[in-house]
């Protein structure tokens, strides 16, 4: 495998300017106060969903802090509020109670224009089926984010290259889904979610329908690029042999997070 440097434009957006991830506003709006070591910091997450006449209790007042260049595995049974603690920890699902701290600032406090924008250019996302764009090959997949964000087609494909190749798919430029494996189709979806230079990475069950080879495979890269990137990388899984590769591993159970 390739030596990893960090996803390719990490301190930078398509614009050029400095990395702005820690920054949720964008900017203004009086100096923010620390958050600590962290990233991103959860206090007191709570999530209840109503159900008929009954209110059911998700998550209830869970804490995380994840830190740059760190991997943390979350554990738990079918149902137990994993994805829901993904989507809140990058800004697509609001909680029921608590705030979710980063760059000084509550993400939830923001507008929606404000948390999409401290999304886009902070948090990449990988989830379990690719959700490739099948008349795209894969490096036009990759640059599709930079092409949103404004990047013009030569600098999105510029940027999009080496991230492919990061993941092993230098030969696989041109080829479009339908033509390549679950496993490369997996790697390109991860280096999609790098194209913005995100600090943090969010992956939901990224290899549950990967074999055994491929799943270590992505497994490895996702570990390897938070580290050496200094991103901060969240992975769900039900995978036990595979939580134990990442720096810490956590288990959701009746709402809380433990040490697991």
């Amino acid at each position: 495998m390739n030596e990893l440097k960090g996803p390719a434009g990490a301190a930078s957006g398509p614009d050029g300017g400095a990395g702005r991830g820690g920054d949720p506003a964008g900017g203004g709006g009086g100096k923010p106060s620390p958050a600590g070591d962290g990233i991103l910091s959860a206090r007191g997450l709570s999530k209840t969903f109503v159900s008929g006449q009954e209110d059911i209790l998700i998550l209830d007042k869970v804490d995380l802090t994840v830190s740059p260049g760190a991997s943390t595995a979350v554990l738990g049974a079918s149902g137990s509020g994993k994805s829901t603690l993904l989507y809140i920890l990058g800004g697509l699902e609001r909680p029921t109670g608590g705030e979710l701290m980063s760059g000084g600032r509550d993400v939830y406090a923001l507008s929606d224009s404000q948390r999409a924008r401290w999304r886009a250019r902070s948090v990449g996302f990988v989830f379990q089926f690719h959700h490739l764009l099948s008349e795209f090959d894969a490096l036009e997949n990759v640059a599709m984010p930079l092409r949103l964000a404004g990047a013009s087609r030569d600098e999105a494909a510029a940027r999009a290259k080496p991230l492919l190749e990061r993941v092993g798919l230098a030969k696989r430029l041109s080829h479009r889904p339908g033509l390549m494996s679950g496993g490369e189709q997996q790697r390109v979806a991860l280096a999609r979610a790098l194209a913005m230079g995100p600090r943090i990475l969010l992956a939901d069950e990224p290899t549950g329908n990967l074999d055994g080879r491929n799943a270590l495979m992505v497994n490895e890269l996702i570990v390897e690029l938070a580290r050496a990137g200094g991103m901060a990388a969240v992975v769900v899984t039900h995978n036990a042999k595979l939580a134990a590769m990442l720096d810490r591993r956590l288990v959701l159970e009746g709402g809380t997070l433990k040490e697991g």
